[in-house]
């Protein structure tokens, strides 16, 4: 298996100092956040998009980091493995280091964020109404920062699951920016201006 991506350049004209990369939810697809990039108006930035590896087993063209039928999470080990080696790889591909990429997801894609990203040195995580699967392996030194914003109102993925999260990262010594707004199970105007908040406070520290 491959990640298929769909890759938009800076904005700036000019070559990427930094990679944000956002990992979508479960049936959705990689063409679901592209429409982030322009609202979040960063400059310098190349914006990577991956599909998951799995189709998703009821939306036709719906994609899937691992099944959610079941308990067993079936396909988890992979797309973590696959992610992994993608990511190790992005530094030769762009040209921008791993402590100059931020990566990102929605949902599953979040929780995904949160179970990779801590492996690795990357410049910071971002988990938008995403989970934990489990108690992640926080290897990375230095270890990234981690932005959490969830919905008070959120009936897919509950707000005590991004409390927990926050939870058990701070008690592991992630620095974790914890933010809930009035909303669903979405991605507010509100939830992006605090995100490009926290990516320009990391882009003037890296």
């Amino acid at each position: 298996m491959s990640l298929d991506i769909i890759s938009l350049a800076p904005n700036s004209d000019q070559s990427p100092t930094h990679l944000m990369i956002f990992l979508h939810g479960w049936g959705a697809d990689a063409k679901d956040l592209v429409p982030l990039a322009s609202m979040l108006d960063l400059q310098n930035y190349q914006f990577l998009f991956p599909n998951a590896p799995f189709p998703h087993p009821q939306v036709p063209g719906g994609r899937a980091w691992y099944a959610l039928e079941n308990s067993s999470y079936q396909g988890l080990n992979e797309s973590k493995e696959m992610l992994i080696s993608w990511l190790l790889s992005l530094e030769a591909q762009t040209g921008v280091s791993l402590d100059k990429t931020v990566l990102s997801g929605f949902s599953q894609g979040g929780a995904m964020t949160l179970d990779v990203g801590l492996s690795l040195p990357l410049a910071g995580l971002c988990s938008l109404s995403g989970y934990l699967h489990a108690t992640p392996e926080v290897a990375a030194t230095p270890i990234p920062p981690v932005f959490i914003a969830h919905g008070r109102q959120d009936q897919v993925v509950p707000i005590a699951a991004a409390q927990q999260a926050r939870d058990v990262l701070t008690a592991l010594g992630v620095t974790v920016d914890h933010h809930e707004f009035n909303m669903g199970h979405e991605i507010s105007l509100p939830v992006l201006a605090q995100l490009r908040q926290f990516l320009l406070t990391l882009s003037s520290s890296i």
